[in-house]
């Protein structure tokens, strides 16, 4: 696990804290009010005529984030007045143009409490409504233009944290839950899940948080239902101080909205594109659109190692050994997941050609970097087998043609069991791998153990870039370089290494600052690109956490560059432009652009973990 040491930021301590082992829950207050998973199916408050009431109290309750009856934690929690505790918080709903008359009271013994979000929206600051202990005050005031946006409310003496606010050593974002303002016939059929996180340091060194999605973790989060050829519409609101990288499995989202507290951003047509990740900032919110065409499970979770593993439950595991993990994906995950459940409606199964046939071989060799140990995916490129402590510097880059099917038997070298998930592929899915989840019905896709195969199989409609990666015991797996690249050409075209670039990111083990590696090395080698041709960069980030900023530049100007794809898929022409040749990836996401230089000598190419900070890489560049 991290090694984290007292000379950290807390900051970066908060980011990374979910992975460390948490004590038991402290003492608590008998009788206290059990908290209610808030699914925000239904909206809080009476609407009469062109007016919301409603009655909004603060108290402490006692909340299970995992199973009732499992553990619990004590926290504050708002509720509508005389009924259960919420969270999230009590959805408000209402059309546009209504007017919302909320009564709010601080049921807290001991702490002030400042309401943010209680405001008409757009806005340029989020208006504020502080109640003492035992204080109740009425706020008035017109919803506003229609969108997805919250409210919360801060502690006492805790500043505002989100967005923008100075972090403390507390996490209190459970007191936070969604306002949606409909626009007039708007359809109501979508659901909204937010994002809560608690949590608080027990000693220097150990943090106990929870991190719900509608107020649950994983593998007690809501199973979504739906089926082939439902128009899917989804509310995500992030209302906690972490970023969280959202990505689906299986199929890409359309992105419709994005906003945070006080305005939300209608894209256009022409500006909507289609993702299998997005990136939440802290207080951020956006609305996505999909449509299932495969049945089967699926998963829609949080792409930060440190917020999808065992120990971010309140009762992590103790300390085992890797090959104690067992088939369930209940054992293997935790945190920010969400599984989903497509029936197969109407669906047929797509008639295909013969499927080429490759072999990937999952290894590990000496250790070389940081990382404790050192894994990577070989694959077989002839008759002959590779040794089984050979590794490529980084996972080998399969180069795929669209609509050409492909069954990859990934073979087992290691001494632990592995699962491989295909990271953006449109794939059927049993062959998605997660262990124990992906299938449908008593199939389910097994962990690969030492000594066995599985294969997996790839349909392949898309061309452009898409990662492979580990999904068991995936923080040290993924920081030992069980990750690779994934190029998926139109038919007829060659893949040139002259001109074409992969650069793929990822941790060199799991210590802080981050060592990161690019292309498996912590110093690339210079390259050489031709003047006068387009260079086309696929740019990749698969660490466990934090963003990676690429930067392109001659001596110290930043160039210019066109945006090409993210995810696989080809931008929208208003998003498919020349600019900066500067792009953050958040973890899950890849970036496609084309480099034209405009004239020959000496560039750089630089790379950088944001947040957790880690060591600034560079690569040099000579154009010819």
């Amino acid at each position: 696990m991290l090694r984290l040491t007292r000379s950290l930021t807390l900051a970066l301590t908060l980011l990374l804290a979910p992975t460390l082992p948490a004590k038991e829950s402290g003492p608590s207050l008998p009788a206290l009010p059990v908290v209610r998973a808030n699914d925000n199916r239904q909206p809080a408050g009476k609407l009469r005529g062109n007016v919301l009431k409603l009655r909004l109290v603060v108290q402490m309750a006692r909340w299970y984030p995992q199973a009732e009856g499992g553990p619990f934690i004590d926290v504050e929690a708002f509720s509508e007045e005389g009924r259960q505790p919420t969270i999230p918080a009590p959805l408000i709903r209402v059309p546009a143009g209504a007017i919302i008359e909320a009564t709010l009271r601080n049921a807290l013994a001991d702490s002030a409490i400042t309401i943010y979000g209680l405001h008409t929206r757009p806005t340029e600051s989020a208006d504020s409504v502080r109640l003492l202990p035992g204080e109740t005050k009425t706020v008035r005031f017109a919803a506003g233009s229609a969108g997805t946006y919250f409210y919360r409310a801060v502690m006492g003496k805790y500043r505002d944290r989100a967005p923008g606010g100075d972090r403390d050593s507390r996490e209190r974002e459970q007191i936070a839950g969604a306002v949606v303002i409909d626009s007039a016939g708007a359809r109501q059929d979508d659901r909204v899940f937010v994002i809560n996180i608690w949590g608080k340091w027990k000693d220097s060194t150990h943090y106990q948080n929870a991190l719900a999605i509608n107020g649950r973790s994983w593998p007690h989060t809501e199973r979504l239902g739906a089926k082939v050829g439902d128009t899917i519409h989804w509310r995500v609101i992030n209302v906690s101080a972490r970023a969280h990288p959202m990505h689906l499995h299986g199929f890409y989202f359309r992105v419709d909205t994005q906003g945070d507290i006080r305005r939300d951003t209608v894209y256009t047509p022409e500006q909507r594109r289609l993702v299998v990740t997005e990136q939440m900032r802290q207080g951020r919110t956006f609305t996505m659109t999909w449509i299932p065409d495969r049945p089967g499970n699926w998963l829609f979770h949080c792409h930060i190692g440190f917020h999808v593993i065992p120990e971010v439950r309140l009762d992590p595991p103790p300390a085992r050994h890797h090959a104690n993990y067992a088939h369930s994906p209940a054992d293997h995950m935790a945190g920010l997941v969400m599984g989903i459940n497509i029936e197969p409606g109407r669906w047929k199964p797509s008639t295909e050609g013969p499927a080429r046939q490759l072999r990937l071989l999952v290894q590990e060799g000496p250790r070389r970097g940081r990382a404790p140990r050192s894994m990577g995916f070989v694959l077989q490129r002839n008759e002959q087998t590779p040794l089984p402590d050979s590794l490529e510097p980084v996972g080998s880059t399969l180069l795929l043609t669209r609509g050409e099917p492909v069954d990859i038997t990934v073979v087992n070298r290691l001494a632990e069991p592995t699962g491989v998930h295909w990271h953006g592929i449109e794939l059927e899915s049993y062959s998605d791998g997660v262990v124990g989840w992906s299938g449908m019905g008593k199939r389910t896709a097994p962990l690969i153990a030492p000594r066995d195969s599985f294969k997996a199989h790839l349909s392949l409609p898309r061309a452009g870039t898409f990662i492979y990666h580990t999904h068991l015991n995936d923080l040290e797996q993924l920081t030992s370089g069980l990750y690779g690249a994934i190029v998926v050409l139109d038919p007829g075209k060659q893949f040139d290494p002259r001109t074409d670039h992969v650069y793929v990111a990822g941790w060199d083990g799991d210590e802080v600052p981050a060592n990161m590696v690019v292309n498996g090395d912590s110093a690339p080698p210079p390259v050489e690109m031709r003047l006068g041709v387009p260079h086309r960069l696929r740019l990749v980030n698969i660490g466990v956490a934090g963003a990676v900023r690429f930067s392109l530049r001659k001596d110290t100007t930043v160039v210019s560059w066109r945006a090409l794809a993210k995810d696989g898929a080809d931008l929208p022409a208003a998003q498919a432009t020349i600019r900066p040749a500067i792009q953050a990836l958040a973890v899950g996401e890849t970036y496609d652009f084309t480099f034209d230089p405009p004239e020959a000598g000496r560039y750089s190419l630089a790379f950088e973990v944001v947040a957790p900070r880690g060591v600034k890489r560079h690569q040099r560049i000579d154009i010819r």
